[in-house]
């Protein structure tokens, strides 16, 4: 293919040829940062939180007033809520993943607020806990029941003992040597040891970033509020039967409350990320509108080319050009143009995700996702000017000349 006559009808054609780079490159730009955070959102909606999450489902309750007795009408509430054929166990927390609130502390390796290593998020939990759960253990010992205290919102004791995810311990001990050793929280001045390790626990707050998401604990408290959350963990398949007998024993036991919600883990983590799956899809069908705008466009952009050279074309054809090289021919220009557009699409996508970055602390976006996105936008260029080639391409010598 003579390049030569590509390059003398752009340069009698240069609007037409500005078009269709200025459209690829915004088009690439926007594609790819687009593509980009669907990608992460996605990913931040399948993080997992160490929990049995098809199993899994929380009651808020509510007592009505400030009981005297609470401490005692939480346990009968747990005791009750085991005992149900549909239930493998149950515990009473201030909060659980994916709640989108709750409690966290500074941990220290000295009494010193200037030695202060990472913070964590707290999770009150009784010996039922890991089972409720299902959380992994993965080295040390579970709560025993005389480590259990009564805790409510104000200050308490400081706990008797931790169990850590696994992601927090390497964070305060990156040797790997966490269990057994003991930590200062900053609400306390006394040190806790940790006990335990489970390999993953994801901290209430969706927006925490990946490197400290999991940064979770556990600590032995019978929570002992008016408002709390029970955890209960229902046996396979019985999950909805489960939620239905729980409220109902909970309501026979005493109709002093209020159950506020019951709700699935599985629907927890639904109403927490539903933010960022609806900003996917809103991205997702931008994008696909902004290919096919620029497909048109460069149907449009050719076709037009292609009425403007019917005496050419009808030449090249007299001459005997074949309709595969004046297929080429058209082919050819336009992936001259579209890698010049290519070229500074890649170029602006990486500008606007360095300055996403730094404005909105997201991640960088790497060179060869930009890349193979720029050869989809090229391929789909080639796809999108094939029509008006080949109407190009049949056209008869004789019907071109005397059109002319």
């Amino acid at each position: 293919m003579e390049f030569g006559p590509i390059l003398s009808a752009l340069r009698r054609n240069k609007v037409g040829a500005l078009v269709i780079v200025v459209q690829t490159a915004i088009t690439l730009a926007i594609l790819c940062n687009s593509l980009f955070i669907i990608q992460e959102r996605l990913r931040l909606i399948d993080r997992p939180t160490g929990l049995q999450e098809q199993d899994v489902f929380t009651i808020s309750n509510q007592w009505v007033g400030n009981p005297p007795d609470l401490a005692a009408r939480v346990r009968a509430d747990l005791a009750a809520l085991r005992a149900l054929p549909e239930v493998v166990d149950a515990y009473v927390s201030n909060s659980y993943p994916l709640s989108n609130g709750g409690w966290d502390d500074v941990i220290m390796l000295e009494p010193s607020d200037a030695h202060w290593v990472a913070s964590g998020a707290l999770y009150f939990a009784d010996e039922h806990g890991l089972s409720t759960l299902g959380l992994k253990l993965i080295a040390g010992r579970n709560f025993a029941a005389g480590e259990i205290q009564d805790r409510d919102d104000l200050e308490g004791k400081p706990p008797s003992a931790l169990i850590v995810s696994q992601t927090l311990a390497t964070k305060i001990f990156p040797a790997g040597d966490a269990l057994g050793k003991s930590i200062y929280l900053a609400d306390y001045k006394r040190k806790v040891p940790i006990i335990g390790i489970v390999e993953r626990l994801q901290e209430p707050w969706i927006s925490a970033t990946y490197e400290r998401v999991e940064n979770a604990m556990l600590q032995p408290y019978l929570y002992v509020e008016t408002y709390s959350h029970y955890v209960v963990r229902a046996k396979p398949g019985q999950l909805p039967a489960a939620m239905k007998s729980t409220q109902k024993q909970l309501l026979s036991i005493s109709r002093a409350r209020v159950i506020d919600k019951t709700r699935s883990m599985l629907e927890s983590r639904r109403r927490a990320y539903q933010d960022d799956r609806g900003l996917a899809v809103i991205l997702g069908v931008v994008s696909v509108v902004l290919v096919v705008v620029t497909a048109f466009g460069i149907i449009g952009v050719t076709s037009f080319w292609v009425s403007q050279r019917r005496r050419q074309i009808g030449i090249r054809r007299a001459m005997g050009a074949t309709r595969t090289a004046i297929l080429r021919y058209f082919q050819t220009e336009n992936l001259m143009i579209a890698t010049a557009g290519a070229v500074l699409g890649v170029l602006l996508a990486l500008g606007l995700n360095f300055w996403m970055a730094g404005k909105f602390e997201m991640t960088r976006i790497s060179i060869g996702s930009t890349v193979a996105a720029a050869a989809i936008v090229l391929l789909l260029g080639q796809i999108a000017v094939l029509w008006p080639a080949l109407r190009a391409a049949s056209i008869s010598p004789v019907i071109a000349i005397r059109n002319a």
